[in-house]
């Protein structure tokens, strides 16, 4: 139920998938449901939905021209104000939508990019953010905020800010190379930083966004890093010591969390950071035990991992959560390879701090 309030002040956003292939709707529909709770994060109300079933993309719409009508019919309606599709559109697919609706037309990429910089906090996240987004947005400036300029703010326009966005491809060439300039700085003190843990074994947590693996962390590093139950509230990396005694000394660094379709430029901007991940001697991958779709989220954070070139490093499954399972308990929590806990509660810490001995000892 949608919060009046809310409601009425609120963007109010139309999403659009797409079943592609051998692709099913159901499959679609869930990375919908995700999309939705991604528009909602980023301050925006979805009003209506559609999903299609597709053999291969149109070349102008992305979808066919029928859907085309039918949603341009339903901005008019619901007095929209922008339309959010689940997958990545083309500089020329992203402008003849903004063309033929007259409202801002952005993809998962670009709303990810958004929820991302609003909830960059430390001045390196701020850097790697815009870096993404303006790497994102360089080849999309011919004519693509000719109709965004005519719109209010909103979702899609955070970050780098409306002027920012509108200058041209010169400009905002130089605004890249002055970045990356920044960013190899940023990398060069992570790497002095990186000096001072030499001795240390070194974990790090991985998982989907909104897994809990903030809360572990700071269970295990008696920390106090800010939680939230809304997807990506962590951005910036955070490396502690254990709080228990160990055999060696051992750091454990809290990470982004990963999503499917999550913006290759993100990955790229966010490479430092996550080179702690690459550098770790165990990952332990976080998973909501309690989330029907548990199997392909661990499937997407594997995905990324390989894209980082840390799949080869040695990991530990913890099924988090697990307060909020009703009844018994799934049977893949009892096998010796995953570890149950609640992070929150505290329910399996120890068994999970005695593994981690076992590793490192």
């Amino acid at each position: 139920m949608y919060d009046t309030g809310l409601y009425d002040t609120a963007e109010r956003a139309i999403l659009v998938g797409t079943a592609l292939g051998k692709d099913s709707k159901e499959n679609a529909e869930y990375s919908v449901d995700e999309l939705s709770r991604l528009t909602a994060t980023a301050g925006a109300v979805e009003t209506a939905r559609f999903i299609q079933k597709r053999a291969k993309p149109s070349g102008a719409y992305f979808v066919g021209s029928g859907l085309v009508e039918s949603i341009e019919q339903t901005i008019e309606e619901q007095k929209a104000d922008l339309v959010v599709f689940d997958d990545l559109l083309s500089p020329n697919q992203q402008r003849n939508l903004g063309q033929k609706f007259g409202v801002k037309v952005i993809d998962r990429a670009m709303l990810i990019l958004d929820i991302f910089a609003l909830h960059a906090r430390s001045a390196e996240s701020r850097l790697q953010v815009e870096l993404a987004q303006l790497e994102y947005l360089l080849p999309r400036l011919t004519g693509l905020w000719v109709h965004l300029s005519r719109q209010r703010g909103g979702i899609g326009t955070k970050g780098p800010g409306e002027t920012q966005l509108e200058v041209d491809r010169r400009q905002v060439s130089q605004r890249i190379s002055i970045l990356k300039k920044k960013l190899k700085k940023v990398d060069k003190h992570r790497q002095i930083q990186r000096k001072g843990r030499d001795g240390y074994k070194k974990l790090a947590l991985v998982g989907y966004t909104n897994a809990g693996k903030s809360t572990l962390f700071n269970q295990l590093t008696k920390s106090d890093v800010r939680r939230a139950d809304q997807l990506f509230s962590t951005l910036d990396s955070t490396t502690r010591v254990m709080a228990v005694r160990y055999p060696q000394k051992v750091v454990l660094t809290d990470t982004v969390g990963f999503i499917e379709k999550l913006p290759h430029q993100l990955v790229a901007s966010f490479k430092s950071t996550l080179e702690e991940v690459q550098r770790a001697d165990l990952i332990l991958l976080v998973v909501d035990c309690s989330d029907p779709y548990r199997e392909r989220k661990i499937s997407a954070v594997r995905t990324v991992l390989a894209d980082i070139g840390a799949d080869r490093i040695p990991y530990m499954t913890i099924h988090n959560k697990i307060d909020l399972l009703s009844g018994t308990n799934p049977p893949e929590l009892l096998t010796n390879s995953i570890l149950p806990i609640s992070a929150l509660s505290g329910q399996g810490l120890i068994r999970l701090k005695t593994e981690i001995i076992s590793r490192f000892g």
